[in-house]
């Protein structure tokens, strides 16, 4: 007689067997669904349909049937009899079905499920389509916002069935994009990035879309260092055009992370190399960081320069965007310098430029410059104006909403209005903590300080000691 199983060995045959008998039984569950008149009416496709909603997390979007669906004749009436079948239910919008069946009629080999493999085309062409903040169609990409589970599943099997294939990879970059603008969140999908050959086409595009997706969320770090390695790739190739896109990012990282000479470098360096292209655009756009990166080091008039250098080149090639880029840029330089009501006219540029075309980001941008600028002159009624609109215009975006609590926090605090003041800088302070933005929690915190000395008993309203309390 042969010994009995013991530890891992029987634990292996036991699982074995209770997988086995929970596969039959589950089979023997849909069966009858699968193979009764009403199933098979459905026609050759139905259980290959099937497949595709069992392959996707979420199901599919009830809504977008005809979209994803388009070689399925009557496709509502086949999702409806799914669910007479007890096949399928709804669930927020999305037909889906049990997780036990999910697994049992989910296609073993993708590749082979020709519906799936032409439901994940639909999905690649719809995230192909440019992404611009400041075109009538950008609201419309927010359809990523419910399908990005979905599609994040869609990626990572198809990146490990075929980690060579460039149409996979290009797509993972665009959904990347769309988080990026529309659902800021980091994806499983970044290691599967890093690991891949460095001779891999996709590679350094990707790494670029991650960066940003990473300074989305607050994380100016690793924006940097994926930023330093996409460069290194783009110049080994001699990608001029992808090489001073990455030194205009990396310029900016520099400047959030207080490296403004290491950024001006890095500024200076693509402005020359698009000097030399000839690509007036690329040019303005590096003149704004270069801008930005010399008012934060102080040096105004250069700042000043530049920015007006980007207006001159570019108010003929009719890129609107940067013309009001350009503007706030000079707002901000004139309001470091203490020239109000300069800083005021070319906010005010701005603004009616971005109003124009209802621009989302550069409007946020706007009053929300608008709103600091007030809060330090003491005219607190034009600065919580500001705030209010500024609030219209963030965007989705955590970091942006962070900001508009901060400079609500200190409009209160001046007002001496304490409790609300540290409570609105308690929740920014949360938020960039969450996001990684360290010096923006540092100068939360700063704030903090010192609305905690005007509430302190110790200390009355008006900052001197209270004759009452004895000093320790």
């Amino acid at each position: 007689m042969g010994r009995k199983p013991v530890g891992r060995e029987w634990e292996r045959r036991r699982t074995g067997v209770l997988q086995t008998d929970h596969n039959a039984s589950l089979a023997a569950t849909i069966e009858p669904s699968l193979t009764s008149p009403l199933f098979r009416r459905l026609g050759p496709d139905a259980r290959e349909l099937l497949g595709v909603i069992a392959f996707f997390p979420q199901g599919v979007d009830e809504d977008k049937l005809e979209w994803l669906f388009p070689t399925i004749p009557n496709r509502t009436n086949v999702f409806e009899k799914f669910c007479t079948l007890s096949l399928t239910y709804r669930k927020n919008g999305f037909i889906t079905m049990l997780a036990p069946f999910r697994d049992s009629l989910s296609p073993k080999d993708p590749e082979l499920s020709l519906l799936l493999c032409t439901t994940k085309e639909q999905y690649f062409t719809r995230m192909s389509i440019s992404i611009n903040p400041n075109k009538p169609n950008f609201m419309e990409s927010q359809w990523i916002t419910s399908e990005d589970v979905n599609i994040e599943h869609l990626l990572d099997v198809f990146t490990t069935i075929d980690p060579n294939s460039e149409s996979v990879w290009r797509a993972c970059a665009y959904f990347m994009q769309h988080l990026t603008w529309h659902k800021k969140r980091l994806v499983t999908l970044g290691p599967k990035i890093e690991a891949l050959p460095d001779d891999h086409s996709s590679k350094p595009e990707c790494l670029f879309e991650l960066s940003r997706l990473f300074f989305s969320v607050g994380n100016r770090a690793e924006y940097k260092r994926l930023l330093t390695r996409a460069l290194k790739l783009e110049r080994e190739r001699g990608n001029v055009r992808q090489v001073t896109r990455i030194l205009r990012h990396l310029s900016d990282a520099n400047r959030l992370m207080g490296l403004s000479e290491e950024g001006v470098q890095q500024a200076r360096e693509a402005l020359e190399i698009l000097e030399r292209t000839g690509d007036v655009v690329g040019q303005a756009r590096c003149l704004i960081k270069l801008a930005l990166l010399l008012c934060d080091d102080q040096q105004f008039d250069a700042a000043e320069e530049a920015a007006s250098r980007a207006i001159g080149l570019i108010t003929e090639k009719g890129s609107q965007s940067l013309v009001c880029e350009s503007h706030r840029v000079l707002g901000n330089i004139h309001r470091s310098k203490g020239e109000t009501e300069k800083a005021i006219h070319q906010y005010e540029v701005a603004l009616e430029i971005a109003s124009s075309s209802n621009w989302h980001g550069g409007l946020f941008q706007i009053h929300h410059a608008l709103a600091r600028l007030f809060h330090d002159e003491g005219r607190f009624n034009d600065a919580q104006a500001h705030i209010e609109r500024a609030k219209i215009h963030t965007a989705n975006s955590a970091h942006n909403l962070g900001c508009v609590m901060e400079v609500q926090a200190k409009v209160w605090y001046k007002q001496h209005r304490l409790e609300e003041a540290r409570s609105e800088a308690l929740r920014a302070a949360d938020i960039y903590e969450k996001l990684g933005a360290t010096k923006d929690v540092e100068a939360c915190k700063a704030l903090l300080r010192d609305i905690q000395e005007e509430l302190d008993p110790t200390v009355t309203g008006s900052g001197q000691p209270d004759p009452n309390c004895e000093l320790l």
